[in-house]
């Protein structure tokens, strides 16, 4: 029997492989030419570049809200850490933020972030450090008023040792927990980024205090071999 040419399947009809391939560069360790490769490559990447989407992160705040719902129109969002803005994009058009929906209420969406952040039409951006002491108090001055939403993607800076990064992102998750206590309304949600990792245990524990609902959720925008996941907090007991 013959073989089938390489680049066809059994019936003969041509077959290409569309993956971009990234050559070692001078100067370029090998896992940053892995990391480009998988970027190109990555379908939620195309999808966020082709959509306008400043990140593919985006798709993971859609996925989470088309699960739960709190993203609605007239909501008063707080988005923390929120460079580059893709959640705010989210979040801007589902609660209708720049009314362009007649006879939907109108949503206010807040981002703030240690670094400048480019605008985004419909969202009110700010550079703040929220774990700063009177943060809470700021950020409900610049809401006027208590957030329907707090929400969070944040994740601290990689060290290399997954333990350590772990701890540090669940540092980040708490401390953005305890700010939702001070800014939710009554019946608010919390959704912040969490690691798979055994810390999470205590915040859980505090979280199901404050909310009628805890769930931890790995949305299928999430990349498989992430141990990233998001818990989602609803009915704010207030």
């Amino acid at each position: 029997m013959a073989k089938t040419p390489k680049g066809r399947n059994s019936s003969g009809r041509g077959q290409r492989d569309l993956r971009v391939r990234v050559k070692t560069a001078r100067g370029r360790k090998l896992s940053s030419t892995l990391w480009l490769e998988r970027q190109l490559n990555d379908p939620y990447v195309k999808r966020a570049q082709a959509e306008g989407y400043r990140g593919r992160a985006a798709f993971k705040i859609m996925e989470l809200d088309d699960k739960f719902r709190f993203l609605v129109p007239g909501a008063r969002v707080v988005d923390l850490g929120c460079a580059p803005g893709g959640w705010c994009q989210v979040a801007v058009a589902r609660t209708n933020a720049l009314g362009e929906r007649q006879g939907k209420a109108v949503g206010r969406i807040l981002g703030v972030d240690l670094q400048e952040v480019d605008p985004i039409a419909g969202a009110e951006i700010h550079v703040l450090d929220f774990m700063a002491d009177g943060a809470d108090d700021q950020v409900k001055s610049w809401l006027g008023g208590k957030a329907d939403v707090v929400m969070s993607d944040m994740a601290a800076s990689a060290s290399g040792h997954k333990q350590t990064d772990h701890l540090r992102i669940m540092a980040l998750c708490e401390a953005a927990a305890y700010l939702a206590f001070d800014v939710l309304d009554e019946n608010g949600t919390f959704v912040a980024k969490v690691l798979a990792g055994g810390a999470e245990g205590e915040l859980q524990k505090l979280l199901k205090q404050k909310f009628t609902r805890v769930a931890h959720v790995k949305p299928p925008a999430s990349r498989s071999d992430s141990s990233e996941k998001y818990v989602v907090a609803t009915g704010f007991r207030g």
